[in-house]
């Protein structure tokens, strides 16, 4: 019995050993710092240039919904050109990470970085402190004319003094971050200097993947990592937005029993998305979407009905929990 005693409280010394190494490897090591190189892209003052940029921060990018206080939020959804003082939190498993001011504001805004640096954070994930961003914008692989876009915009809007607190990590975040679990994700490839805006697949290819984030949300992922754990565009993501509502992303590959747009017309589609938000807490950014253009959508929709058909079945997009207990 002693032996039993005497080796029962040897392994919990080791597993106790263990577990203090991991914690301190974690506090050691996550607050890693990355470098790449700097876009060498550039604001311009070149008025075609800043529409454009408005366009996509106020459209397909949904810059605007995201950096800006949960408030603003609602009247940028409502079609409000609100300047981006940042300050929406997202609640993930990984922290709560907070979107920063975009005006120049030489103090808490993007004033003092250059566009090298702010490029660089659309291009590789990586802050202008050199820390990962963690992967909710897909902008690796726009276009240089586009980024220029985006900057030229950004550069234009009014500054505003509006501090923002910085992103705060879980245990569990920085868990993930010592171990390279997030970390900066570059182009694939080298991106392309423009793109040509008509109603093509390959426009569609680009936005779906590269401006509006479509990939993100309708696609299996992995909500610590950001890392993609099954078939792009199948469905299936889940978000509760608000206590007591899930939404979970449908299907948009052209599966003919699974997939919920594989009947749908490019009509009904794009009548879709002017109509606008239908659901008040859906994660989707309706009113950002609404703003898209024809051209744009039609691109979308005809590059998701080229997809590779997948089979997964999503019973239903919206549930209504009782809070604290499950649909």
């Amino acid at each position: 019995m002693k032996k039993f005693v005497k080796i029962f409280v040897g392994l919990i010394g080791f597993i106790a050993l263990i577990i203090l190494c991991f914690v301190a490897f974690v506090f050691l090591k996550w607050d890693k710092k990355y470098d790449a190189p700097y876009p060498e892209l550039a604001a311009t003052q070149d008025s075609t240039l800043i529409a454009r940029g408005k366009y996509l921060v106020y459209g397909p990018a949904h810059c605007a919904g995201c950096h800006n206080t949960t408030e603003r939020m609602l009247r940028v959804d409502q079609g409000e050109d609100l300047t981006l003082i940042g300050g929406a939190e997202f609640v993930f498993e990984p922290g709560v990470i907070r979107s920063r001011n975009l005006t120049p504001d030489m103090e808490t805004g993007i004033g003092k970085l250059t566009d090298g640096e702010v490029a660089r954070v659309m291009r590789n994930s990586i802050g202008a402190d050199g820390r990962p961003i963690f992967p909710l914008m897909p902008f690796q692989n726009m276009s240089d004319e586009d980024v220029v876009a985006i900057l030229s915009y950004l550069r234009s809007q009014e500054p505003v003094n509006h501090f923002v607190k910085p992103t705060e990590y879980s245990f569990m975040g920085k868990a993930v971050l010592a171990l390279g679990l997030i970390k900066p994700e570059g182009p694939a490839g080298t991106p392309p200097k423009s793109i040509k805006i008509e109603p093509s697949e390959v426009y569609g290819k680009y936005l779906a993947n590269s401006v509006a984030n479509c990939v993100g949300c309708h696609s299996p992922r992995d909500l610590m990592s950001g890392e993609f754990i099954g078939p792009k565009f199948s469905g299936g993501l889940e978000f509760e937005e608000v206590p007591g509502a899930l939404f979970v992303t449908p299907n948009l590959t052209p599966d003919p029993e699974t997939g919920i747009i594989a009947n749908w017309s490019e009509e009904a589609f794009v009548e879709r998305f002017k109509a606008g938000r239908v659901y008040e807490h859906s994660p989707m950014p309706w009113g950002s979407f609404a703003r898209m253009s024809e051209v744009d959508l039609r691109a979308i929709f005809r590059y998701l009905k080229a997809l590779e058909p997948v089979s997964n079945k999503v019973e239903k997009t919206q549930y209504m929990l009782e809070v604290g207990g499950s649909n």
